[in-house]
């Protein structure tokens, strides 16, 4: 079972869970961060460390957000990892919390 990152990370990219992860699993775009389920051990590090809240376990993801589970492995596999950590975007805040953002992604 892996970790994903859901709607609430568009927008925002707080990258502090980044930074704990001891796998390096993140993968970045311009707006968004994904999880890759292959790499992912499960550690839950990151759970905590996400302003946005917008990281779950795959089991617990919430129903009308089962849709990041295959967009985290699509976009894993053609974004670069990130591994540090880097500041939000500029307006993150303002859309932290902001519900309906999928088509602000940025693929």
């Amino acid at each position: 079972m892996a970790y994903v990152v859901t709607e609430n990370c568009i927008k925002c990219k707080f990258t502090d869970c980044v930074e704990v992860c001891p796998v390096d699993c993140f993968h970045e775009g311009a707006n968004f961060l994904a999880i890759d389920p292959d790499e992912c051990i499960d550690c839950a590090l990151c759970v905590p460390e996400c302003p946005a809240e917008a990281i779950f376990a795959e089991d617990d993801v919430p129903d009308g957000q089962r849709k990041f589970i295959v967009l985290n492995a699509t976009l894993a596999k053609v974004w670069p990892v990130i591994a540090v950590r880097r500041e939000p975007l500029a307006d993150a805040d303002q859309w932290n919390g902001t519900p309906d953002k999928l088509d602000q992604l940025v693929h």
